[in-house]
């Protein structure tokens, strides 16, 4: 479709001219002889591009322009100005105005003038999706899950998200804890400023400290000219150290004195830098064990505990296998352009038995390979890794032992999952189970359930 632009002059033999110019150009051109006349059709019709003289009759170009910026109606305007006035013209560029021409006109820079002003207006809209993409793409639309454990951890990343406090994450490797780092950062006032992730344990000892807080020119072997660190690139953003566990301890205490004293000093600089940086943390260790071994510092560690998010393993949220295994199918059969719809039963009950050491970023691995390798529209437990499959017979051959023990092992696990839906809270359990409280305490205690 092509654009609509709006020419505005009190000479006809001008209004005209840049008519017929544009038309050739390929676009679709309105005339208005004043500026009253011009307000009206804007108000009217949907115009990308007024081009409009300054001084005209009744309405000047300028009021023109302050009551179509007033519009909101993502209109460029381009003003037409006599060649004295560029005082002028300069006051219609800080009104709003997106260009402007000298009389007389020139028909070329008309044209390179008129198409530059939608070039930038498509760059403006781009740069509006992507921002809006990228936002969409670290909201809690990406962290799938609808377990009660699951719904505490979307409750945390909400309300962290409005603090400036540090935030440590904990959790087995694959089980998102950088996805939950940017939800909280896009859902922050710091949203619009760097998120930086560093993985501490994929940077050499020997040159963590230099990526962290940069260098100056000749400080060591090698560094041939000044560098910015990490921490000052993520300055009025946040600053997401992955396995911060890795980090070696006489960097802790570097990191330590950036947390309390939000400055640090660079390789080589002797005065300190100011910074203003969030710290969120992960990491897939028992700090408190690290601590122990004298592996990580005890004081870091609260400095970094101010808020602790955990993430669960899939082993405490199996019901969310299923979403998220048609969460990963619908992005790579997009990618693959295969028509699959679904799973059947044997694959969800095979997924829903495995054992996830490798925890979501597994589970995403495999569903990635059964879709390359299923044939039919369902997947089926024929088209998963060996292993799953091995592990599924293995587990519907296993004996269970005497009924008394299935049965026993069955009433448990409902006891254990209905005490957590209900976070603990005994009456409620005891009414969902259609149990007196005292048989529900007897049970407790008889099938060895920590409360």
């Amino acid at each position: 479709m092509s654009k609509k632009i709006l020419v505005v002059d009190d000479e006809d033999i001008i209004r005209e001219s840049i008519s017929f110019i544009l038309q050739k150009e390929g676009y679709t051109v309105d005339v208005a002889e004043n500026g009253a006349i011009a307000y009206q059709k804007v108000q009217d019709e949907q115009y990308d591009l007024v081009i409009s003289d300054i001084e005209m009759p009744e309405m000047k170009g300028i009021e023109l322009l302050e009551k179509i910026v007033k519009l909101d109606l993502r209109t460029s305007v381009i003003m037409i100005t006599a060649y004295g006035s560029l005082e002028t013209a300069i006051r219609a560029l800080r009104a709003g105005a997106g260009d402007y021409l000298l009389k007389p006109l020139d028909f070329d820079e008309l044209t390179v003038k008129v198409s530059r002003v939608f070039q930038m207006k498509e760059l403006i809209t781009e740069n509006q999706v992507l921002k809006q993409e990228l936002h969409r793409q670290y909201d809690f639309s990406k962290i799938i899950g609808k377990s009660k454990k699951m719904e505490n951890i979307f409750r945390m990343i909400r309300a962290v998200s409005e603090t400036e406090s540090t935030v440590l994450i904990t959790g087995n490797s694959g089980t998102g804890k950088e996805l939950v780092a940017k939800a909280i950062h896009f859902n922050s006032k710091r949203k619009h400023k760097p998120f930086i992730a560093v993985n501490c344990g994929a940077i050499s000892e020997t040159l963590i400290e230099s990526e962290l807080f940069g260098h100056k020119k000749g400080s060591f072997t090698g560094a041939t000219y000044d560098k910015e660190g990490f921490i000052k690139a993520a300055d009025e953003g946040t600053l997401f150290l992955d396995e911060v566990s890795e980090m070696p301890l006489n960097l802790q205490v570097k990191l330590l004195r950036v947390l309390q004293e939000k400055e640090f000093i660079p390789v080589g600089h002797t005065s300190p830098v100011k910074i203003n940086v969030r710290f969120i943390a992960s990491t897939n260790r028992n700090l408190l064990e690290e601590i122990d071994k004298s592996k990580f510092r005890e004081d870091l560690y609260y400095r970094l505990n101010v808020i602790e998010i955990r993430l669960p393993s899939l082993s405490e949220r199996k019901d969310d296998i299923p979403l998220l295994a048609e969460h990963f199918l619908n992005i790579y059969r997009q990618q693959m352009n295969k028509s699959i719809r679904g799973f059947d039963h044997s694959a969800i009950r095979a997924l829903m038995n495995h054992e996830w050491r490798g925890e979501v970023r597994e589970l995403e691995n495999v569903i990635e390979r059964a879709v390359i390798f299923a044939e039919t529209d369902y997947i089926s437990v024929n088209d998963l890794p060996d292993m799953i499959k091995a592990q599924r017979e293995f587990t519907s051959s296993a004996p269970f032992g005497s009924l008394d023990d299935f049965m026993r092992k069955v009433e448990r696990d409902i006891i254990v999952r209905v005490l957590e839906e209900h976070e603990y809270d005994k009456d409620k359990v005891a009414k969902a189970l259609n149990l007196g409280l005292s048989t529900l305490y007897r049970k407790i205690k008889e099938l060895d359930i920590e409360v």
